[in-house]
């Protein structure tokens, strides 16, 4: 498992103790023990902090972007694990340096953990509650490619042009 996709796994298991103690207990404790005990080692500590620390700053605003996005289902019924699942996603979708973590990139690991972690129609939710709210944002990235597609892309023109 890559270590970044391993850190959001830690940190959705995080969340959910967290979550299931009412949001009472000491997150940055459960943190802390759930990277040593599933995660002793890790390469990139850091992107887990500032994914705690960024989730927790923007939760509100991240819980009321999901009730807008799922007014069906109210916050309090989502599954834990899909719910927290979808603050994952969302904060790296709409907070994250897209540099870092492009959109589509946000969204397949929020479905990931979702299909790896909760009920069997977990990822079709999460998928859909992402991808409405991508659409909403005009679909960020969405035309980017790699800078070598780009070049290669930038050479057939040039070629083409020569031809004509």
């Amino acid at each position: 498992m890559a270590t970044r996709q391993l850190v959001r796994s830690i940190i959705l298991q995080s969340l959910y103790e967290w979550d299931f103690q009412n949001q009472k207990a000491d997150l940055a404790k459960i943190v802390e023990r759930n990277l040593q005990e599933f995660g002793p080692g890790i390469d990139e500590p850091e992107f887990a902090w500032k994914l705690v620390k960024g989730i927790i700053e923007h939760k509100e605003d991240i819980d009321n972007v999901i009730r807008k996005a799922a007014p069906e289902w109210p916050l309090e019924q989502i599954s834990i694990v899909d719910r927290n699942a979808l603050r994952i996603g969302l904060y790296e979708l709409l907070y994250a340096d897209r540099a870092e973590v492009p959109p589509k990139v946000a969204i397949n690991e929020a479905i990931e953990i979702a299909k790896n972690y909760g009920g069997i129609n977990s990822g079709k939710f999460i998928n859909g509650v992402l991808g409405t709210i991508y659409r909403e944002l005009g679909e960020p990235g969405k035309d980017d490619k790699p800078k070598e597609k780009k070049n290669e892309d930038k050479e057939k023109e040039s070629e083409d042009k020569k031809k004509e």
